[in-house]
């Protein structure tokens, strides 16, 4: 009986005694981040937060659209641009502001989608539209007259809403931006 009373004894603390759990698995250490490009026309190119403000242009009928902008008013932001952006919705752009007027350039290359551009003088003169510039080429796009402004809005929305060449825009909210060159 003693042998048997030792034997459930020994059965009973070894149930008792049970292992103990696994401590979890440690967490992976996270790969070594890539430095950030420092090249503004790099798809992984940071680019901080840009002003916004808006443009008011009248159409040919009379009406007005109300554009919320992007303002791009340094040499970094107005070369970066819309580059690699995949969506601008209706209704949004950016807004391009120079120091002084002369005539203005444009290429797409790293634009994944068309736009049109809206060269407009220091008076707020629309003074030539390029419509659906076609994306990912470095077609120099130009209207050949003085601009202080470039608007970019998606692609074929001028002709949607009525935005001709010889109307006006104003700009609310920019004022009191710095523009650098």
């Amino acid at each position: 009986m003693r042998l048997t009373f030792v034997l459930a004894a020994l059965a009973f603390a070894g149930g008792a005694c049970q292992e103990a759990p696994a401590a979890p698995p440690k967490p992976a250490a996270p790969a070594p981040a890539r430095p950030r490009s420092k090249d503004v026309s790099a798809e992984d190119y940071v680019m901080p937060t840009l002003p916004r403000a808006h443009v008011r242009l009248k159409d040919a009928y009379g009406g007005v659209h109300r554009v919320e902008v992007e303002v791009a008013a340094t040499g970094e932001s107005r070369t970066r641009g819309l580059m690699w952006r995949k969506v601008l919705s209706a209704g949004q752009g950016m807004l391009f502001i120079f120091p002084d007027e002369e005539v203005r350039g444009f290429w797409m290359r790293n634009t994944l989608i068309p736009l049109d551009m809206l060269f407009i003088t220091s008076e707020g003169r629309v003074v030539g539209i390029i419509e659906n510039a076609e994306p990912r080429t470095l077609t120099n796009r130009t209207v050949g007259i003085p601009s202080q402004y470039v608007l970019e809005v998606p692609g074929g929305w001028c002709q949607k809403n009525g935005i001709v060449r010889g109307g006006t825009a104003e700009f609310e909210g920019v004022s009191t931006i710095p523009i650098m060159p």
